[in-house]
This record gives structure tokens, sequence and C-alpha cells, in this order.
């Protein structure tokens, strides 16, 4: 079986290209961050988005390490994202990604949580340009991470009867296995 996160690198390799704007909403441990940083080149842009200064630590060396400067990293709250970010890149980002839990190596009280996602999907859609793709993988096995995977369902589907794509993947049989859930704005 192929892991969440290979799926959802090739759907967001299918949605970027070299000078696009991409954001991380949940940088972790800066895997993700480096892999948009690598599609979107050199002409393009990256902000990535953390909570813990320990993520946000990790990335900034994983980036200086493979010599990427094509990204902006902030430390902060994913619920506060479309506020954080230069407001000119309203309707100009390509692709949003998210990988829902905790620090993987870190604190694992420290999770994200329903209402700091939800809030973040919301200032991610309006970053997002016409087409352009947020992609999700909700980590169900930890407290809290299946109630945060159905709402992010919920909020897909809302989105989808006001007109956006939703984009549907197998769903895993077990029933605490991470889902990958994305959405193309129309």
């Amino acid at each position: 079986m192929v892991s969440v996160t290979v799926l959802a690198h090739q759907l967001v390799q299918s949605y970027l290209k070299a000078g696009d704007i991409a954001v991380d909403a949940t940088t972790g441990n800066g895997h993700d961050t480096l892999f948009l940083a690598k599609l979107v080149g050199a002409t393009g842009r990256v902000f990535s988005v953390d909570l813990q200064r320990a993520a946000c630590d990790a990335t900034e060396k994983r980036l200086t390490d493979a010599g990427v400067e094509n990204v902006t990293l902030f430390c902060g709250n994913h619920a506060e994202i479309a506020s954080m970010l230069p407001a000119d890149l309203l309707g100009h980002v390509s692709v949003v990604v998210f990988n829902l839990g905790y620090l993987p190596g870190g604190d694992k009280q420290i999770i994200t949580t329903t209402d700091g996602t939800i809030a973040a999907l919301n200032g991610s859609l309006a970053l997002l340009k016409s087409g352009g793709v947020i992609c999700v993988a909700a980590y169900r096995g930890h407290p809290g991470g299946a109630e945060e995977a159905v709402a992010v369902e919920h909020w897909m589907n809302d989105q989808a009867l006001m007109g956006h794509h939703r984009i549907e993947f197998a769903r895993p049989a077990n029933e605490v296995a991470p889902l990958l859930l994305a959405l193309r704005k129309a």
C-alpha cells in the first residue's frame, strides 16, 4: 500500500510548477516544505508555518543543509495563516499542504486542534487561486485525531456544496490509519 505522504506528494506535484507559490501550513520537520521548495524552484516561493520552535528550527536546518533559499518560515499558529502571510498572496497560492497531528519526535501533547485547523482551512481557501489545491494528511491515531479528521471531511463536503471540487481517495479500512483529503478551488 502506498503511504499517505507519497500520495500527497504525487497530488501536489501535479498542481505545482516552477515559479508558483505554495504553503506548508504545518511545517513539522520540514520534509514537505523542502519538497515544495524544490517543486517551485528558485523563481517560486514557499511559506511555511508551525507553532513549535523545535519544528521551525529543524526546518531551518533542513533547508540550510539543502541550500534552499526560497522559503519564508513563520513560527505561529496555522489558525492565523491568512493574516500571517503577506496580503498580496490572497488568490495567488497554488497549493497548501497540511499534516495534522503532532510533531514527529516532538512533544505528543502539542497537537493540531479541530478549531484551529478549520480556521486554517478557511484562511487557506482564501489564499488559493482558482484551480489551486488544499491537501490534508489527517492522522487519526492520536487523541483528538479522529474528530479532527471528521471535521476536515465535513468542511470539505461543505466546500464541495459551494462549487469547489473534493478530490476523493480510497478510504483505509483501519479506523486509525491516516486519511488523505483534498479540495480543488473552483
